[in-house]
């Protein structure tokens, strides 16, 4: 079944490439930078305001609530984007010659990951913005929806637990990224591999893909992290 998937993913390379491309492309599109520059009338850039990150929490607390919101939901909605347009982009036009509907099921999960995993990377360094975005936090958490919601509800659970009691959002967003792989593996083993139908390197790709997003939002939060050891990461605070 592996020589199967590595002959389809060397068969449809040229779609990667375009599913590449395309999700980038989107997730270069910041809308923290955008919002800002809307609410104050382009007087501001988000990116040299707070803490310089172009993200939902830095907008909350320089510019306000209300953009905030924005920030978050079209962060969120166009990785969705992303995903989908690369989802039926195969759909349409790959040449996947295997009838087994758990395989297919599988592929085109990897697919979703794979566009995910591009479009963070427009987010993080967008071409538009001179190669300065966010840390990917909200963009990752939409990723874990459109690819397993089982796994997204498990880490928005820890995300809510550490956040309402420590009311610092990094620290609640660092905690997500570890959970990550963990979460991914727990469902995909239980529910995928052990429940339905044995797929052992189903679970194997996409625990692998839930690691690399997590270790790359960790390391996206360096900083937040030394601020954490150091005691001086701030309380989340909104801008009325």
């Amino acid at each position: 079944m592996f020589d199967t998937l590595i002959g389809i993913i060397a068969a449809n390379w040229y779609l990667y490439l375009l599913a590449a491309v395309i999700a980038y492309l989107i997730g270069s599109i910041n809308p923290a930078v955008i919002v800002t520059k809307i609410f104050t009338k382009g007087k501001s850039d988000i990116r040299e305001m707070g803490s310089g990150n172009a993200g939902f929490t830095n907008v909350l607390r320089s510019v306000g609530k209300v953009p905030a919101i924005i920030t978050i939901v079209c962060d969120a909605l166009k990785c969705i984007l992303a995903v989908f347009v690369a989802y039926f982009l195969f759909k349409w036009f790959a040449s996947v010659p295997v009838e087994d509907e758990w395989f297919r099921r599988c592929f085109y999960t990897g697919v979703k990951y794979f566009a995910g995993v591009f479009c963070i990377l427009g987010h993080a360094f967008p071409l538009y913005f001179h190669f300065k975005g966010g840390k990917g936090i909200v963009t990752a958490a939409a990723l874990m929806l459109a690819s397993d919601w089982r796994a997204f509800l498990l880490i928005l659970g820890s995300f809510l637990i550490v956040f309402i009691f420590g009311r610092i959002i990094s620290l609640a967003s660092i905690t997500g990224a570890v959970m990550y792989a963990p979460s991914t593996f727990l469902v995909s083993f239980v529910f995928d591999h052990l429940l339905t139908k044995p797929c052992l390197w189903y679970v194997i790709c996409s625990t692998a893909c839930a690691l690399i997003i997590g270790i790359f939002a960790i390391v996206m939060h360096k900083d937040n992290i030394k601020r954490l050891l150091r005691g001086e990461e701030k309380k989340i605070h909104a801008k009325k």
